[in-house]
């Protein structure tokens, strides 16, 4: 069996110009007063954000993890999703947009991953609300309110702006070890029209450690895969 270990950003040599890397694993574009920042966000931290929704085991509302869960006999939950936290300030020009769909992991073996809508994600757990009322409609009802308020809503922002929100992607396959998370078409400028026209595609790369074994590792760098 294979177990990853989180994600992590790689040097700044080897990041685009401009980009910079964070202690805290936040890869961050700056370009004079406009920032665009991602950072890898691990379960452990999920579970920690939405605490109370993350404590109920299978019944978990936490719509970016299985919460407390795990597999019967096992001692580990597996990864739900593969989720980013995006963060942009604007004080550079009149208008930024930035849309989240359109978002897509690339990895060096040529596996590729677009962001989860949130109509998406909202089919995925309908698939476990039994009827439209009891308690299970509660709990879908609950998970989709968390994705409307969490994830990054791609709406405009103005000067002197800020936003910030989630993106999701599907888990990563195990033999995913290194990845480039690209932000196409990034919309700076605009004409009379409102149509863009100065656009800027940002990458950011990433990499993650990945062990084979029957139990997940007591190594630190893997124990977000327990």
């Amino acid at each position: 069996r294979y177990f990853a270990g989180p994600i992590r950003p790689l040097p700044e040599g080897e990041q685009e110009a401009h980009v910079a890397v964070q202690d805290d694993g936040t890869v961050g574009y700056s370009h004079q007063r406009l920032e665009i920042r991602l950072r890898p966000v691990t379960d452990a931290e999920l579970n920690r954000a939405f605490a109370s929704q993350s404590r109920a085991g299978v019944r978990s509302t936490n719509p970016y993890t299985f919460g407390n869960w795990t597999p019967l006999g096992e001692s580990w939950t597996p990864a739900r999703f593969t989720v980013f936290w995006l963060r942009i300030s604007n004080y550079e020009y009149p208008k930024v947009q930035l849309d989240p769909t359109q978002a897509t992991i690339l990895t060096t073996n040529r596996r590729q991953y677009r962001s989860l809508r949130l109509d998406e994600l909202s089919e995925y757990y309908r698939a476990y609300a039994l009827g439209l009322a009891g308690n299970a409609w509660a709990r879908f009802r609950e998970q989709t309110d968390i994705l409307r308020r969490t994830l990054y809503a791609g709406a405009p922002l103005f000067s002197g702006q800020e936003a910030e929100g989630y993106i999701a992607f599907p888990p990563l396959d195990d033999d995913v070890v290194q990845l480039t998370v690209t932000l196409p078409d990034i919309a700076l400028r605009f004409n009379y029209a409102d149509e863009p026209t100065e656009t800027i595609d940002l990458e950011y790369v990433f990499a993650r450690d990945v062990v084979r074994g029957m139990h997940p590792p007591a190594d630190a760098r893997l124990s977000s895969a327990k």
